[in-house]
């Protein structure tokens, strides 16, 4: 995964963290505007949420972000 994408999930992670607390729950498109500017870069992400890792379409936010911190 590139360093660019790695760091805006963290920074997304960290954000609805803060907002809504450990429970709060998202998607891979939560990484994303509503409109699909980079489909190289979504399907990144798609591909390391869904073929890579297996998850479900709504994960813990603290999952992922400990997923790819590490």
């Amino acid at each position: 995964m590139r360093d660019s994408l790695r760091a805006k999930i963290i920074e997304v992670c960290d954000a609805k963290i803060k907002a809504k607390g450990d429970g709060v729950g998202l998607s891979f498109y939560a990484f994303f505007k509503n409109k699909n500017d980079d489909p190289a870069l979504l399907m990144e992400a798609a591909t390391w949420w869904i073929e890579t890792h297996q998850l479900d379409h709504f994960e813990k936010a603290v999952k992922i972000r400990a997923m790819v911190a590490s």
